[in-house]
C-alpha cells in the first residue's frame, strides 16, 4: 500500500554479503561470471528478495530487480574460481538508491545512487592462498528496489574442482502434495543443485531451496541433493525421508505446515464453522480505509458504502519501545479534516458497519510500517497487542500488510495465537507482487503454512514493474495478462481459489504505477473464474471460487465517485 512519500536517509557503511550459490564457468573470454546479464533469470546466482525483469534493462532482454527491505538488502552473489595473487576487475551497471557492487573475500566494493543505469567498477588482488572469489550486488536496507545488469569479472580463471556435497538438508511446508526443501551450500564454485527424489532427479535450481510438488498424501519420500559445476557433480547429500501430510490437511505442523485443518475455503470458511470469517460472502470486495489524510477524500468509517464487504483499517503501527507490538490511533490530520473524529467514534462506526453486515479488520504495516516479528517472544507481543485492539475496537480480524519483509515462522506463531484467542477471526494478507512469485518466498510460505486459518491473500498487482507469470512468460503491470498469470501462480502454488483476491488501485492517484480500468479488473475475474474475457493468456483450468478483489483505497475510490466499488462489486455478484 502507499502512505506517505519515502524519506531517503543518509548512506551507511555496508555490510559485506557472502554468497551461498556459485558458478565457475566463464561467460566470455576473460569474464568469469556466468549469466552476468541475467538473460537466464537468476541462474548461477544466489539471490535474496530479487527477481529478473524485462524493463528497464541496460542491455539484452533481462535485468535483475532486488527489493531491499528493512532487514534484507536483497543480495545476489556468485562464487567463481580464481588464481592467487592475481588482479581482477569487477564491473556492472546499476540503478537505484545506494546500490553496492563488491567482492566479499578481499572486501573490495563500490556504490552509487542513480536514477538511471550507471556503471560501477572496482579492482582487487586475490590473496596468496585465495582460490575463489565471491562477488555480490545489493541494495541498502529500507531504500527500496534497485536494478543491476551486465555484471562481469575480468581476469584469469582458477582451477575448478568437483564441489563437496550439500549439507543440512531439511524439509518445511510439508503438505499432502508438496514439500519445500532447503540445504546448506558447500564451499567453492557451484553452478546449480540437482534434487533427487527416491534416487531420481526431479529438478534443478541455483538456489539453496526447492519445492517438489505433485506428491501423494501420507507417503514417504527420500530426498538427496547434489552440487554441480563445470567439473562435475558432488556426491549426494545425506538422505532425508519426508512423510507427506494427510489429504486436505493444509500441512504438517511439525514441518512448518501448520495445524491440521480443512484447507478448503470455497465457501469462505477459514477452518472454523463460526466467527466473522464464516460470515463473509462467497465473493467479496475488500477496501482499505485510510486513517490519515494524504489528499484522498477524508471519510468516517460510517461513510463507507455497503458495496464494500470487508474494510481494512489502515494502519496499526509499531510501538517505538517494542518493534513487534502494535497500536492504533486516529491520525490528527484526519480528525481535523473531519471536524473531529475520535477513537470512540471509530468504535461506534465499526458497530454501525456490523449492523449493515460489513466486516472490519485492522491492517498492520503499510508502505512505511516497521513491525518486526522475529522471535517467539516478539510473536507473543505482536499477537497480544493485536488481540487487545480487536477486543477494544470490535475488529473482526487482522490484515498483514508488511511491505518491508516478514519472518514466516514467527508470524505464523503470532497469527495462530490470535486465531486461538478469537476463533474464526478474519486473517488476510496484502503482499507485494514480488513476495508471491514462489512458494519459497516468506510471504507465500506463510500463506501456505496458515492455509487452514487464512481467509484471503489480496496481492498488490501494482507498483510492481514486470514479473514472471505462471506460464513462464514475463508480463508488464497494467495488463490483464499480468494480473491473471500472477493470480495463477498462487493458485498453482497451493492456495485455494477462495483464498485468492486481486489487489488493484482505485484510481491513478492510489498507486505510483499499475492502475488499470475497472473493466480490466472485471475481465481478469471473469477470465480466472470462467476462462473467458482473457487477454493473450487463458488458463488451462478455471477457478469459479476465485474470492474477489481488493482496492487501495476506499478514500481514493470516493474521489472517483466509487467507480471501482460500483463496477467490481457488480461483477463479483455475477460470478458463478
Amino acid at each position: 500500500m502507499r502512505r506517505h512519500p519515502l524519506l531517503i536517509g543518509a548512506a551507511a557503511t555496508p555490510l559485506l554479503a557472502f554468497g551461498l550459490v556459485s558458478t565457475p564457468a566463464a561467460a566470455a573470454e576473460g569474464d568469469l561470471i556466468v549469466n552476468g546479464g541475467f538473460e537466464s533469470g537468476t541462474s548461477g546466482w544466489s539471490c535474496s528478495a530479487a527477481e529478473t525483469v524485462s524493463d528497464p534493462v541496460h542491455a539484452g532482454a533481462s535485468a535483475l530487480s532486488g527489493a531491499a527491505s528493512a532487514w534484507d538488502n536483497a543480495t545476489c552473489s556468485q562464487t567463481v574460481a580464481v588464481q592467487p595473487d592475481t588482479e581482477y576487475t569487477l564491473s556492472g551497471f546499476v540503478q537505484g538508491s545506494y546500490v553496492y557492487l563488491g567482492e566479499s573475500v578481499t572486501g573490495a566494493s563500490t556504490w552509487t545512487s542513480a536514477s538511471s543505469y550507471s556503471e560501477l567498477e572496482t579492482t582487487f588482488t586475490t590473496g596468496a592462498n585465495q582460490t575463489t572469489a565471491t562477488v555480490y550486488v545489493h541494495g541498502w536496507y529500507g531504500q527500496g528496489s534497485y536494478l543491476a545488469d551486465d555484471i562481469s569479472l575480468v581476469g584469469p580463471q582458477g582451477e575448478v574442482s568437483v564441489p563437496d556435497a550439500p549439507t543440512a538438508v531439511a524439509a518445511a511446508d510439508v503438505t499432502d502434495t508438496a514439500v519445500t526443501l532447503s540445504w546448506t551450500a558447500p564451499s567453492g564454485p557451484v553452478t546449480e543443485y540437482t534434487v533427487l527424489r527416491d534416487g531420481q532427479p526431479v529438478g534443478t535450481t541455483s538456489q539453496t531451496s526447492f519445492t517438489d510438488t505433485g506428491l501423494s498424501a501420507e507417503t514417504d519420500y527420500v530426498y538427496t541433493v547434489t552440487a554441480d559445476n563445470s567439473a562435475g557433480s558432488s556426491a549426494p547429500s545425506e538422505a532425508l525421508t519426508v512423510t507427506t501430510a494427510p489429504a486436505d490437511s493444509g500441512g504438517d505442523g511439525d514441518n512448518g505446515g501448520g495445524d491440521d485443518g480443512d484447507g478448503d475455503n470455497g465457501d469462505g470458511d477459514n477452518g472454523s464453522s463460526t466467527g466473522p470469517a464464516s460470515e463473509l460472502p462467497e465473493h467479496l470486495l475488500t477496501g482499505y480505509w485510510q486513517n490519515f489524510d494524504n489528499g484522498a477524500t477524508p471519510l468516517r468509517l460510517s461513510d463507507v458504502p455497503t458495496s464494500y464487504d470487508l474494510i481494512a483499517v489502515a494502519f496499526a503501527d509499531a510501538v517505538r519501545t517494542d518493534g513487534a507490538k502494535v497500536s492504533f490511533h486516529v491520525d490528527e490530520g484526519l480528525s481535523d479534516a473531519l471536524g473531529g473524529y475520535t477513537e470512540d467514534d471509530v468504535i461506534a462506526d465499526i458497530a454501525a458497519l456490523h449492523e449493515r453486515g460489513q466486516k472490519v479488520i485492522i491492517s498492520v504495516g503499510g508502505e512505511l510500517g516497521r513491525v518486526v516479528v522475529a522471535s517467539s517472544s516478539a510473536a507473543d507481543s505482536f499477537a497480544n497487542s493485536v488481540i487487545e485492539l480487536i477486543e477494544t475496537y470490535g475488529f473482526d480480524g487482522v490484515d498483514i500488510d508488511l511491505e518491508n519483509g516478514l519472518n514466516a515462522t514467527y508470524m505464523e506463531q503470532a497469527l495462530r495465537k490470535i486465531e486461538q484467542a478469537l476463533p474464526g477471526a478474519i486473517i488476510t494478507m496484502a503482499p507485494q507482487t514480488i513476495d508471491m512469485l514462489s512458494p519459497s518466498r516468506e510471504y507465500f510460505s506463510l500463506a501456505l503454512a496458515i492455509k487452514d486459518i487464512l481467509t484471503i491473500v489480496n496481492t498488490q498487482y501494482y507498483n510492481s514493474g514486470s514479473m514472471n507469470g505462471c506460464d513462464g512468460g514475463v508480463y508488464a503491470q497494467g495488463d490483464i495478462d499480468f494480473i491473471t498469470t500472477q493470480a495463477c501462480t498462487l493458485l498453482q502454488g497451493g492456495l485455494e481459489p477462495s483464498q485468492v483476491g486481486l489487489g488493484l488501485p482505485a484510481s491513478p492517484s492510489g498507486a505510483g504505477s499499475g492502475y488499470v480500468p475497472t473493466s480490466m479488473v472485471n475481465d481478469a475475474l471473469t477470465c480466472l473464474a470462467e476462462g473467458v474475457a482473457c487477454g493473450d493468456f487463458t488458463p488451462e483450468t478455471t477457478w469459479p471460487g476465485i474470492r474477489g478483489a481488493m482496492t487501495w483505497s476506499i478514500n481514493w475510490d470516493a474521489d472517483n465517485g466509487y467507480a471501482f466499488a460500483n463496477a467490481v462489486s457488480t461483477q463479483l455478484d455475477a460470478l458463478p
